[in-house]
């Protein structure tokens, strides 16, 4: 089903005039608040008798205007002090503040897209939307479940359900709140993350889905981040949910879980490092046919004992399809870059290559030689134990390694061609965390 906006886009010219010509001044000022007319099929709420309807897609799919439309539906009437079905409605995001700044007064938010008669008056100390026939809108924050107890709605609105840290607290609450009305309903939008919540609602009879990519509503995004995320997300599976709006779940037995991987990425940066490895992975065979040469920067906080330090991973400087000179000036940039304290180097394949390749390029740089004794599965469990621990942070979206990461079991590589970046992550985490962790011996207590 396409919308009347894209219909009269791909109408010849006369059709286009005549509906310019012939409609009233009273409709050509209505027509931009028209929703149905301008929406993608993605942003429209499914026919029939449905308790939630999930609007799950990529970064910049339309989601919110989605769900601020079906607030203006649910709670406006024929004129603008005519009642509308719903009259109290609950908007419900990860914090007060995104609520506030996206839903309600964001681009897409719920102000924007009101016609200026219909337009609701926020009242700040109330936290509070109240619309020109009494219906309201409470904000509330998925940090405080609690605060659902107690209110009552015949409708919500619900944003990025799946990436709240109380997500499954917050909507159970919220279900013991839904009471008013003949048939509460409630609107999620949301990028799709492999999180119990989540998945469970998809997989009741009571909900119905939508969903699009990002490209869905490229008329409306710089051609510029198009082009940027997918060139360096690609088919990588952070680009399957943050792009493609899919739904990525964890492969069985992997080392590191999605789960594990955002709370990576969720752990507060310190204001420095005691340490910094720079580690190389690097690629056997002709430059044009060999596998990436893995290099990760990483660097460790070292407070207490090696058991609790807590390790940070900087930046993925991986490289492939150049020659040794090109990947050992990658490793040389990287060291210089972060100014870091060693490089360290797994010399199983040309051992004598890879040292004369990063002196010749960076004759004083410490470097490490090291030297794979076990499989990579074995050398990856124990860092993975790190991330279990929470004692590994991300300090960015590292896409293509955390594409591999998610692939890592103990059987082996699920993916294809050779987890260069993984390796070189181990390689790391190991220097900077694990070899001291196994060295360290607790001080002897003399007893007096």
């Amino acid at each position: 089903m396409r919308s009347g906006a894209a219909w009269l886009a791909s109408a010849g010219a006369a059709v286009q005039e005549k509906f310019l010509t012939e409609i009233t001044e009273g409709e050509s000022l209505a027509l931009p608040y028209l929703f149905e007319f301008w929406a993608m099929e993605h942003q429209l709420p499914p026919d029939g008798d449905w308790r939630t309807w999930v609007v799950m897609g990529g970064r910049g799919a339309g989601k919110t205007r989605a769900g601020a439309e079906w607030v203006r539906a649910c709670v406006e009437g024929a004129k603008p002090l005519d009642a509308g079905r719903c009259k109290r409605v609950a908007l419900i995001g990860e914090t007060m503040d995104q609520v506030r700044e996206v839903m309600v007064f964001g681009d897409s938010g719920i102000l924007a897209c009101s016609p200026p008669d219909r337009r609701p008056e926020w009242q700040a100390t109330r936290r509070c939307l109240v619309w020109p026939n009494g219906a309201e809108a409470m904000v509330y924050s998925a940090h405080d479940p609690e605060g659902l107890r107690g209110p009552q709605f015949d409708a919500a609105w619900v944003d990025e359900l799946a990436k709240w840290k109380k997500a499954r607290e917050t909507w159970d609450m919220l279900q013991f709140a839904l009471r008013l009305g003949s048939h509460p309903q409630v609107c999620v939008t949301t990028t799709p993350r492999n999180v119990g919540v989540l998945k469970e609602l998809l997989e009741l009879d009571s909900t119905v889905v939508t969903h699009a990519r990002t490209e869905a509503n490229r008329a409306n995004l710089a051609k510029s981040f198009l082009e940027e995320v997918r060139a360096r997300y690609g088919a990588t599976r952070l680009a399957r949910q943050e792009l493609d709006g899919v739904m990525v779940t964890d492969v069985d037995g992997a080392f590191w879980t999605q789960e594990m991987l955002e709370r990576a990425r969720l752990m507060p940066k310190p204001d420095g490092y005691d340490r910094i490895v720079v580690a190389v992975d690097p690629p056997a065979g002709d430059a044009g046919t060999a596998d990436a040469c893995g290099i990760v920067v990483a660097g460790v906080l070292c407070e207490g004992p090696p058991q609790s330090w807590r390790a940070w991973v900087l930046e993925d400087a991986t490289v492939q399809g150049v020659s040794p000179t090109g990947w050992a000036e990658a490793a040389v940039s990287a060291f210089t870059r972060w100014k870091a304290d060693r490089i360290v180097a797994e010399v199983n394949q040309g051992g004598a290559m890879v040292e004369a390749m990063l002196r010749q390029v960076g004759p004083n740089v410490p470097l490490r030689k090291v030297h794979a004794t076990r499989g990579k599965s074995a050398r990856a469990e124990p860092v993975a134990g790190l991330y279990e621990q929470g004692r590994v942070g991300h300090a960015g979206l590292f896409g293509a390694l955390e594409e591999e990461m998610g692939l890592m079991t103990a059987h082996g590589f699920e993916g294809q061609g050779s987890p260069d970046r993984v390796d070189a992550l181990v390689w790391a985490l190991t220097e900077l965390v694990t070899e001291p962790m196994s060295s360290w011996k607790r001080p002897q207590v003399r007893m007096l």
